[in-house]
């Protein structure tokens, strides 16, 4: 198993990261949060997790031990693989995936590409009692407006969107979700806005 890799970062795209070590470059697909924290020709250090298939070998990679933790369990879900655990990790994070489920919150588990109402209610059922996750975890917390709004900006052109599009993605979500949010949290919005755009 490849438990986590550090190297330089040879390349960024929207859902993955060609990231050097020992020589070689290893794609990595990672989550929006885990993306953010990368930059082009800087050295990065990521949690990761090898997927296994009989056509494929996969690496997963991750912000903290939490996404993981979510991108294990959410795969125990009868019918959920490793694309729709993604897909739950770029939609929320961990806590708010941990407090849906413990609140048996349909419709925002739906709001996840992939993920009816059978498959919402699977989640709830399944994961009952397995996430743990704290909503004030550190990768959680607050900074400042403008320190996330840079922060974010940055992550959204590394992720190949030009500096305008940031900017305007960035300025809905703003008037639409109101500030004190944290950085990961933000560009899970300001995505769902440029994907809705351009999709």
């Amino acid at each position: 198993m490849i438990g986590s890799i550090r190297g330089r970062v040879l390349a960024i795209s929207q859902g993955s990261a060609v990231i050097e070590t020992g020589g070689v470059g290893l794609v990595v697909l990672a989550t929006p949060s885990a993306l953010a924290k990368l930059r082009l020709g800087e050295e990065a250090f990521l949690t990761t997790l090898l997927v296994v298939r009989e056509d494929a070998l996969t690496l997963y990679g991750f912000a903290d031990d939490a996404e993981k933790q979510v991108f294990e369990a959410v795969q125990t879900v009868s019918g959920i693989g490793p694309k729709i655990a993604m897909a739950v990790l770029a939609a929320m994070s961990p806590a708010e995936l941990s407090q849906a489920v413990a609140a048996g919150n349909l419709t925002v588990l739906q709001k996840v590409p992939g993920i009816g109402r059978k498959g919402a209610s699977r989640l709830c059922l399944e994961l009952a009692g397995k996430l743990t996750m704290d909503a004030s975890s550190p990768h959680q917390r607050p900074a400042s407006d403008s320190a996330v709004h840079q922060e974010v900006a940055g992550a959204l052109v590394a992720l190949g969107w030009n500096p305008s599009q940031a900017e305007a993605a960035l300025n809905e979500v703003a008037a639409s979700e109101g500030a004190a949010s944290s950085a990961p949290e933000v560009l899970r919005a300001a995505l769902r806005v440029l994907g809705a755009r351009h999709g």
